[in-house]
């Protein structure tokens, strides 16, 4: 098997072309491309099986690159990106006015920057966002490892970085962070408390 620095140059390779990969990243195995390239993320849904009224968060490498697909942070949720980034956080922003309306639903984008080293080499290595998602049949348990990957989906996907397993428990805490007040859509790794401790000691989520 090729060293890891060669499998994740070989995945940038590969993304670049508009292919899609699977990699390790520091909740479960993820499924990936160029969010920029429709061809790429039209494969993902095909392979995932995946609803198209349901669009991909994307992957950043730094808090930098939030104002490519949304606008600036600022109130609540540029207080979350500080304190919860890079890690099992991800944001529902309001998306650019450039932002192609296949990476978004209904004005917003749901963005988060992963604690992995892997993830953070493939979207530094291909200059954008990377689309995140699962690697798995969706509705199907997520995989921690590159068999686990394979098992599930095989020869539809151009290629597999084995990192070895991922922690895997809960998946990131989704949290729309778009208005005033934080509202949490998927409870994940983040607990409740963490964001209302965050918010205020005073402020009840709906």
């Amino acid at each position: 098997m090729d060293s890891l620095q060669q499998q994740v140059e070989k995945g940038i390779e590969i993304l670049k072309k508009g292919g899609i990969i699977a990699f390790p990243t520091d909740t479960v195995y993820g499924l990936g491309c160029d969010a920029f390239c429709l061809r790429a993320v039209e494969r993902i849904y095909e392979v995932k099986r995946r609803p198209r009224h349901l669009p991909f968060p994307l992957l950043l490498g730094d808090i930098s690159q939030v104002t490519t697909v949304a606008k600036p942070l600022s109130g609540i949720a540029l207080s979350l990106a500080r304190r919860f980034w890079p890690g099992a956080l991800t944001l529902v922003l309001p998306k650019s006015d450039s932002l192609p309306l296949y990476l978004s639903s209904g004005g917003t984008v749901a963005v988060r920057i992963p604690d992995h080293p892997i993830c953070f080499a493939l979207v530094q290595g291909i200059g954008s966002p990377l689309v995140g998602t699962s690697a798995n049949i969706s509705g199907s348990y997520s995989a921690l490892t590159a068999d686990e990957v394979e098992q599930q989906l095989r020869e539809r996907v151009d290629f597999i970085i084995d990192g070895g397993e991922c922690p895997g428990g809960n998946e990131s805490t989704v949290v729309d962070a778009t208005g005033v007040v934080p509202r949490i859509l998927r409870q994940g790794i983040i607990a409740r408390h963490e964001i209302e401790t965050l918010w205020s000691a005073e402020c009840v989520l709906p």
